[in-house]
């Protein structure tokens, strides 16, 4: 009597397993349906809907993906770690240091790549001009690279733009490939603030009438330094840089410094603050010299996730519609 019931319950467990198994694979089916596998496409779904990225979110989270994950260190989203596990000859990718005429790493990443403007259309007398000396610092992909989505600092640019861009503030995005450019003139990552400026240059010109320039670049730091929570909200952080070593830098100091002080005001301790760069193997002009209007914002760390990303894009624009009313006051 006592093995008949010990057998029903086995019957009865691995029935409910097995249903489980059914409904998670059926959910998952269903969920894949909506998911895309371009940065450009799944920026285009971001843009339409904020809470797009969450899908990824969901998927990478699910029990039976977790669980495939722990027994056997398998992806079922990824097919290739099949492979991996059975032959074992997979190799761990790793960002790329790079040392330059400055005091700075950069860290380019080989799994980063250039995005495409996702939503292309002619902006004409721009106010914002936004452009991204090293185009490939990226964020926290550990969700999204099953499906070849890599967030980068490009990424938060355009989002930048379009939260601008619906508060009426016309903006653009420099959509050059900053890698292709160094290639083709053979020159390594160190000179790309070279490559930006050649970039950098022909849009002032072209647009006479810029009232803010924004380096946009990713800091090389940890997530305890990069983010902050907010109304039970969390940011990436953001650092401005200002370069000393030219004539006029304190006019680009104190355009910062007007931002910087906004910031403080809507968003207290989202700023890291101001960092001065001048001296000894540091770069100390940035493009600055160029522009009054041409700030360098380093946004969050490799580190944080999209979703800090975006709700610090948002604090920004809100900040930067601040101050260009204040200015044109």
């Amino acid at each position: 009597m006592k093995k008949k019931v010990i057998s029903k319950f086995k019957k009865i467990t691995i029935n409910l397993i097995g249903i489980f198994i059914v409904i998670q694979t059926i959910y998952n089916l269903f969920l894949k349906i909506q998911l895309v596998n371009t940065n450009e496409e799944f920026l285009k779904k971001l843009l339409n809907n904020r809470n797009y990225y969450e899908l990824y979110v969901k998927d990478y989270n699910s029990i039976l993906n977790k669980g495939i994950r722990f027994l056997t260190n398998i992806e079922i989203t990824n097919p290739t770690t099949i492979l991996e596990n059975k032959f074992k000859f997979k190799e761990e990718i790793k960002p790329v240091m790079y040392t330059t005429s400055s005091d700075d790493i950069y860290i380019k990443d080989k799994t980063s790549e250039y995005i495409e403007d996702p939503i292309k259309k002619e902006v004409t007398n721009p106010k914002v001009y936004i452009y991204n000396t090293h185009q490939l610092e990226s964020y926290n992909k550990k969700v999204y690279k099953d499906y070849n989505i890599t967030p980068n600092v490009m990424m938060a640019s355009y989002i930048l733009r379009e939260n601008l861009n619906n508060k009426n503030i016309n903006t653009i995005v420099e959509t050059a490939n900053i890698t292709d450019f160094l290639n083709a003139n053979g020159w390594d990552y160190s000179n790309s603030y070279n490559a930006s400026r050649y970039y950098l240059k022909n849009t002032i010109k072209k647009y006479n009438n810029l009232e803010l320039i924004i380096d946009l670049h990713r800091d090389a730091i940890k997530k305890n330094a990069s983010t902050i929570t907010i109304n039970n909200k969390k940011y990436a952080k953001v650092l401005f840089v200002v370069g000393l070593e030219h004539k006029n830098y304190k006019k680009n100091l104190s355009v910062v410094t007007e931002i910087n002080n906004i910031l403080n005001q809507k968003y207290p301790k989202l700023s890291r603050g101001i960092m001065k760069k001048e001296g000894k193997n540091v770069n100390g002009i940035y493009n600055q010299d160029l522009n009054k209007n041409i700030v360098l914002i380093e946004l969050g760390g490799m580190e944080n996730n999209l979703d800090e990303i975006m709700n610090t894009c948002i604090a920004l624009s809100e900040v930067i519609e601040k101050y260009l009313e204040d200015k044109n006051e």
